[in-house]
């Protein structure tokens, strides 16, 4: 009697296990649903703690002899369609929202995606550099303290990297701009570029991209300088922040089996560093860059306000003061879909860094 044969690779539907198809793309899809979830959700929160707010947005932007006639209070409760039930308003702002509408601005009297077309890409410009100056500088420096533990360096970092974190971003903005620019003059005054220059051609909205594509370096340098002092305040709470997590993540894997084995090897201390340390390191740094990110978008508002720059957080400030419900819906869909994007982004780096991720 013949035995059974062995079920083969080369016979298909007979083995008993196969390896996973393409698990990075599974992987994608998945966080991409997840992410789909969450956008629906940032907008009925937003939607919901918008109208929670106390206050009658005809009040508000209407002037005093108005709103005493009802007529024209009618008429603009009808125009912006705060006269339907609170469902109603919700499905009539989703179906515009898929159309690319969000609404009208009740003290600008313009589409509120033209609004933020103009005051994002301030906000971008700002906190974008912040969180890159963060990553070079606080990662440097969470990687030295780590290698000189317990040394002077670490001692100094590390109440450095405390100053950073405690320090309330609005009082280091004051400070800063009353001693650089008031008392120093080592900083050019408020605003994006100095008086009387010309923004340069619209591409990207950030003024030292665009400046540098057109080649009007005058303009780049100005709008360098202006950035600069800014940058700096916003980045000190996060830089502070990724010094601590990075000393501690590169402390915890130096003291993994493998490292020290790759030291007995006699590997070159740069390959240790690079190679195994701050490979491993990455997962946690990265999920505390994406958090950074969020901070520095919240304390944009106060940074904005006090270096007079055009960004979203006057923007914000402004509609939130005249309840000007249209425009702070869309900043709050605006802040909640980057928070989505940045989440999305660190899951996939997790997923390219640590392959074991991707089957969860």
């Amino acid at each position: 009697m013949s035995r059974p044969s062995a079920p083969s690779d080369a016979e298909p539907g007979r083995s008993l296990k196969r390896p996973a198809r393409h698990p990075l793309a599974r992987f994608l899809a998945r966080r991409l649903a997840v992410s789909v979830l969450l956008a629906v959700g940032v907008t009925l929160v937003t939607f919901i703690l918008t109208n929670l707010v106390p206050g009658d947005p005809a009040a508000a932007n209407l002037g005093q002899q108005a709103i005493g006639d009802k007529a024209i209070v009618q008429q603009f409760r009808q125009h912006y369609g705060l006269d339907k039930p609170l469902p109603v308003q919700y499905v009539t702002y989703l179906g515009n929202l898929v159309q690319g509408d969000l609404g009208e601005s009740q003290q600008s009297h313009r589409p509120v995606d033209q609004d933020l077309q103009e005051f994002v890409p301030a906000t971008f410009e700002l906190a974008g550099a912040a969180l890159l100056i963060s990553l070079l500088v606080g990662v440097a420096f969470g990687v030295i303290a780590a290698l000189r533990r317990d040394r002077f360096a670490d001692q100094l970092l590390r109440v450095t990297s405390l100053a950073g974190v405690s320090v309330p971003t609005f009082w280091l903005a004051l400070l800063a701009f009353y001693l650089f620019f008031y008392r120093l003059g080592w900083a050019p005054g408020s605003g994006r570029l100095d008086p009387g220059m010309t923004a340069p051609p619209h591409v990207t909205g950030l003024y030292t991209v665009d400046a540098a594509l057109a080649g009007q370096w005058d303009v780049f340098s100005s709008a360098l300088g202006h950035l600069a002092l800014p940058t700096l305040v916003l980045a000190a709470y996060t830089i502070g922040l990724l010094t601590r997590f990075t000393r501690s993540a590169v402390l915890e894997v130096l003291s993994q089996d493998y490292v020290r084995s790759a030291r007995a090897k006699g590997l070159p201390a740069r390959v240790v560093l690079f190679r195994y340390t701050l490979r491993a390191a990455l997962v946690p740094i990265i999920t505390v860059a994406g958090l950074a990110f969020g901070s520095l978008l919240s304390g944009t508002v106060l940074v904005e306000s006090i270096f007079a720059w055009p960004g979203i957080g006057q923007y914000a400030y402004k509609s939130a003061t005249n309840l000007d419900l249209p425009a702070v819906m869309g900043v709050g869909l605006v802040v909640g879909a980057i928070y989505v994007i940045v989440n999305l982004v660190v899951d996939v780096l997790y997923g390219v860094i640590d392959p074991r991720v991707r089957v969860t």
